[in-house]
């Protein structure tokens, strides 16, 4: 079995390099950009629930609100860049609410089981 610090490690890795691949896919021109699904907001669901996931594996210490934070902050500022001139993509407000409400789904059974857990605590 690999050691906890050998799977943070390769956790982290993955993590940044999904952040990477899914900035340079949201920056290249559209057609040389992975379509995982013909509807762009899926694909922006797909990509951030994937990406939030692996945000709380490489950071498991991590404070879940401030990691949600920073990963729609990251959505936001793919929007602002997209929106850029030189890009030429469109900005679309709706792309990071998508973001946003993968983000949210992903959290949610964690979140849920922390509450089960505090509740139990709590009752006893």
């Amino acid at each position: 079995m690999p050691s906890i610090p050998l799977l943070l490690k390769v956790a982290r890795v993955a993590f940044f390099a999904a952040l990477i691949f899914t900035f340079y896919s949201a920056v290249v021109p559209p057609a040389h950009a992975l379509q995982l699904t013909p509807w762009d907001k899926a694909t922006h669901f797909i990509a951030f629930y994937t990406l939030t996931g692996l945000a709380v594996a490489a950071f498991p210490k991590g404070n879940l609100a401030v990691l949600a934070a920073l990963l729609s902050g990251f959505g936001a500022l793919i929007e602002i860049v997209q929106g850029l001139p030189l890009v030429h993509r469109d900005r679309d407000f709706w792309d990071w609410v998508a973001d946003t409400i993968a983000i949210a789904c992903a959290l949610a059974p964690m979140l849920l089981y922390w509450w089960r857990e505090q509740a139990g605590a709590a009752q006893k």
